[in-house]
């Protein structure tokens, strides 16, 4: 992946809404979603979802299609893999002889992020 796909890619994903956008469309999988389950699912309108997926189409992050008069969207896994490839590929490869190739791989694996847990609130 060349650095200015790189830099338009991380420059979408640094929004609020387009980063909701972009999550749920990875969870949702290669089927995706519509732009009305999208816009419900992030709370958004849909002027301003328009605008949004746009910019994260534009970047190469996701695709679309049309099935009458409905569009559907779907993340683009291979733009995200590249993507995160391109940020891992030298990962520890400074690290000299102090960085061992099993202490490299633990550091450069990505982690799972943390669920967060809804608390009821007691009355």
């Amino acid at each position: 992946m060349k650095t200015p796909r790189v830099i338009g890619a991380l420059g979408a994903l640094a929004h609020e809404h387009r980063l909701k956008v972009y999550r749920l469309l990875v969870e949702r999988g290669p089927q995706g979603l519509s732009a009305g389950a999208i816009a419900d699912g992030v709370g958004l309108l849909p002027s301003s979802l328009t605008f949004h997926v746009q910019a994260l189409h534009r970047a190469g992050l996701i695709v679309q299609r049309r099935e009458g008069r409905q569009v559907f969207y779907r993340a683009d896994f291979e733009a995200m893999s590249a993507l995160v490839g391109y940020l891992t590929e030298n990962c520890c490869a400074g690290g000299g002889e102090a960085c061992s190739s099993e202490a490299c791989a633990t550091a450069c694996k990505p982690i799972a992020a943390a669920k967060t847990v809804k608390r009821r609130r007691v009355a």
